[in-house]
């Protein structure tokens, strides 16, 4: 995939203003950043621009602003920022106009600027051609290192590409190097763990990845649809009832592409939503009535391992259980634990994604060994949909 767009690997920076997409919407607590992540991985795009002369113009989003609002200025942002890249940052107060002009002008080639919320200014998300045409006007080039905003076809996420001579930074290319060997060209077989609350929200998903990969593994909320349309008698599980037939149909896609879906076997339930309340294993032939299941059952674990072992590739999104609540989150963490000892013995490449998934492969301590973990929620999620990422498209060379 990533052969196919053009990276820092194709333009001499040096000398140039660089407009540089970057996601540096990050967590804040009391004025501060209070979780850098984003940050430290947008620092070797720019620290590279910045060492072969380049004059680094930070572009960035903060917040849903309905137009100016002090809160959610980047300016708090920039000052973190300066702290993980390890070079002075300066800050716009605008990011079109005489502010952003002028601030550029006094750049010297290797120099980092900021400029201010994108989404201060309306005409962002409508990717409005003349706000295009006032941020195009500010650079030389546009290099795109914001994966997680490229589902939005926004001026600074899309509209730029159309202006300006455009590359992936370094953040972009190693996404897309990551879900090539995920699902585009992967080494088979492919299987894929899907989880969370609800069917409704992953329909596209799931149809999508009946058609890619060799076994899909079902787990959360959403396999109690599935069980549910199968007449397994689910107590008072949280389950979408009107979606059996959506489950069913996928199902069938499945059969019809030569696709395992693997669905719980039995199931950890209780009879109280909350942590440490007591759980039992139930086969699912024998679940109570007013029970609830909240983990994949011990026979259903050892089944997922298997799947594990039997694959080359694994695309994970989504928990198998309630992992917010101890021991509901067993399933989940023994299952990120193997997948992770897979991964460490050159034996499996896992590429994992979205809010939950990220959280639960922290809370197992394992993130740092999976091939790699996308922190771009809503865009990793359309990938795996099989939809164009409007911000990668007009990246192709």
């Amino acid at each position: 995939m990533a052969g196919n767009f053009r990276t820092l690997d194709d333009v001499d920076v040096k000398g140039k203003r660089v407009l540089l997409r970057v996601d540096l919407n990050v967590p804040m607590e009391n004025g501060h950043v209070s979780d850098a992540t984003r940050l430290e991985r947008v620092a070797p795009t720019i620290n590279e621009i910045a060492s072969k002369g380049g004059k680094v113009i930070l572009l960035a989003h903060f917040g849903r602003p309905k137009g100016r609002d002090a809160k959610d200025s980047l300016k708090p942002v920039a000052a973190a920022l300066s702290q993980v890249i390890k070079r002075p940052v300066a800050f716009a107060d605008d990011c079109i106009g005489e502010p952003a002009a002028t601030a550029i002008a006094a750049m010297k080639d290797g120099d980092v600027l900021c400029l201010e919320n994108t989404r201060f200014h309306k005409e962002e998300e409508k990717n409005d051609p003349a706000f295009v045409g006032e941020l195009a006007k500010l650079g030389d080039i546009w290099v795109n290192d914001a994966f997680s905003a490229a589902h939005r076809a926004h001026a600074s996420t899309e509209g730029l590409g159309h202006k300006l001579p455009a590359y992936a930074g370094r953040t972009m290319q190693a996404e897309l190097d990551a879900l090539d060997k995920a699902l585009g060209r992967p080494a088979k077989p492919v299987i894929a763990i899907v989880g969370g609350a609800k069917v409704s929200t992953k329909i596209d998903l799931l149809e999508n990845l009946v058609t890619k990969v060799d076994a899909l593994v079902i787990g959360g909320g959403m396999a109690n649809t599935f069980l549910h349309a199968q007449g397994v008698q689910i107590g008072k599980s949280l389950a979408e009832k009107d979606l059996a037939a959506t489950a069913l149909r996928i199902m069938e896609k499945a059969e019809s592409s030569n696709c395992a879906i693997i669905l719980p076997v039995d199931a950890t339930v209780s009879f109280h939503f909350a942590a440490n309340s007591p759980s039992f294993a139930y086969g699912l032939d024998a679940i109570p009535p007013d029970s609830m299941i909240l983990d994949v059952g011990p026979q259903s674990t050892a089944r997922i391992h298997s799947a594990i072992d039997d694959a080359a590739t694994l695309v994970w999104n989504g928990p198998l259980g309630a992992f917010e609540l101890t021991p509901f989150d067993r399933g989940t963490m023994v299952a990120a634990k193997h997948a992770a000892e897979r991964t460490k013995a050159k034996k499996l490449v896992s590429v994992a994604g979205g809010g939950d998934t990220v959280a639960a492969l922290n809370q197992a301590g394992v993130a740092g060994d999976f091939s790699y973990v996308s922190t771009a929620g809503g865009a990793f999620l359309e990938w795996m949909e099989g939809k164009p990422l409007p911000g990668v498209e007009v990246l192709k060379a």
